[in-house]
């Protein structure tokens, strides 16, 4: 089901199943206990939270939906659509009442076509034919010529782009195989202009910790773009489905912090939850750590690993995986950009801050624990012993409460991520991960 609106039939049914399933899982403390068993408490409270406004999106989602087919009220599906081209002749038909058959029959073609418009949101229809459905469902066409860059054509999109931003993005494209040797500035300018167009909204790419506005950071425009690349590659072959429901493997995830693979075992078990990790380095003069948004209604989570050491590694994932689990509704389509160093003042990126603390380190384990205020290594190494996690995580925590960084600075996993995730041959990596193989 497309996130946050119903436009057929099968989509209802999916709607409805996941309602019930939710409907289940919150009915009484013990069958929540059962969904969310072996997770902290705080975490408890954040999911629970969460799943009752899945719910109530749901149905309000159904709702929406019955109301256009069952009286040709659009407007609480139409708002949905959110003014999408393609979305908006779907909405228009199930307003009208016609099945997609009725649709076919009215455009002179076989109910297969319609089929096929309508599974990729009318995005490879022609401009002509779009202009027949729209007719026939009662959608008027417009268009007006914008002041804004995205609407300047490519050349002015590009105008403010820097030939040191340009050099930059070349030579590390090239050092880390994202494009071939002979791509050129013409061709790169082109590529950038483009992923501007599909992406370049204030709201799309800002970074929720500082929530400062980089749409015009050409920097994170190229790396969010080799990031998405990746990520579609992966999506293209299948993926699980994410399901909110489905909370077992969160309580697994950190424990794999003490294999040596640990971050590329994460990585398998994300896809299996249906959610796709990529880590790709970042250009130099790029301060983003991690990043979290919806890519063809998949999860995709991206790690540059600017800090290669285990704790930070653990840290900087769980926070992004606490954005999708908690923030799927109220944030993940605009997406999350994140810049660990930075001073918080996000309400959303504190939640995905205590979410990770809470699921490493839970918060009523680390007040009791000797591990805060020990001078020694012993404490926190117990601690992680007890939790399963990998100590380097401890003393990555003590580092950051007590803002020394040169304490316990050889115990913090210094060197382990990168020839994990990012050294190693990028196909055989992706390949190995979109084709379930346990790696």
């Amino acid at each position: 089901m497309n996130t946050g609106i119903i436009l057929n039939e099968k989509e209802l049914r999916e709607a409805r199943s996941r309602v019930a399933a939710l409907d289940e899982a919150l009915a009484t403390d013990e069958s929540l206990k059962r969904v969310v068993e072996g997770l902290p408490p705080e975490v408890v409270k954040q999911l629970s939270a969460t799943m009752k406004a899945e719910r109530d999106d749901l149905n309000d989602a159904i709702d929406a939906y019955d109301l256009a087919k069952g009286t040709g009220k659009p407007t609480p599906l139409e708002r949905r659509a959110e003014s999408d081209p393609g979305l908006m002749l779907i909405v228009a038909r199930i307003a009208k009442g016609y099945t997609q058959r009725d649709l076919a029959w009215r455009l002179g073609v076989k109910e297969q076509q319609v089929q096929r418009y309508e599974a990729d949101r009318y995005n490879s229809i022609s401009v002509k034919n779009y202009a027949r459905v729209a007719a026939l469902v009662g959608v008027r066409l417009s268009a007006t010529i914008e002041p804004n860059p995205q609407f300047r054509g490519l050349d002015k999109v590009i105008d403010d782009v820097s030939k040191e931003g340009i050099r930059k993005i070349l030579k590390h494209g090239r050092v880390n195989g994202w494009f071939s040797d002979d791509m050129d500035e013409s061709q790169l300018r082109q590529y950038i202009a483009e992923n501007r167009i599909d992406f370049g909204s204030p709201t799309l790419l800002r970074t929720g910790l500082n929530v400062q506005d980089h749409s015009e950071d050409v920097l994170l425009h190229a790396w969010r773009a080799r990031v998405v690349t990746r990520a579609k590659e992966i999506i293209r072959k299948g993926v699980p489905s994410y399901d909110p429901v489905n909370t077992g493997w969160l309580n697994q995830l950190p424990k794999l912090s003490v294999f040596p693979d640990g971050p590329r075992r994460a990585q398998q078990q994300l896809f299996e939850a249906g959610i796709v990790l990529i880590a790709e380095r970042q250009i130099p003069g790029l301060t983003i750590d991690g990043a979290a948004f919806i890519e063809e209604g998949v999860p995709v989570i991206g790690l540059t690993l600017r800090k290669d050491d285990t704790g930070n590694f653990w840290f900087s994932l769980l926070h992004e995986v606490g954005h999708v689990v908690l923030h799927r509704l109220t944030g993940l389509t605009s997406g999350f950009f994140d810049q660990f160093d930075a001073a918080s003042v996000d309400e959303q990126e504190a939640e995905a801050d205590a979410f990770a603390s809470n699921m490493l380190i839970p918060e009523e384990r680390w007040r009791k624990s000797t591990a805060r205020i020990a001078k020694t290594a012993q404490p926190a190494e117990k601690l992680a012993k007890e939790l399963g996690i990998n100590p380097a995580i401890v003393f990555g925590r003590i580092q950051k409460e007590r803002n020394n960084y040169a304490l316990f600075s050889k115990k913090i996993g210094r060197n382990t991520v990168r020839k994990v995730l990012i050294e190693q041959p990028e196909e055989s990596n992706d390949a190995a991960i979109s084709s379930g193989t346990k790696v």
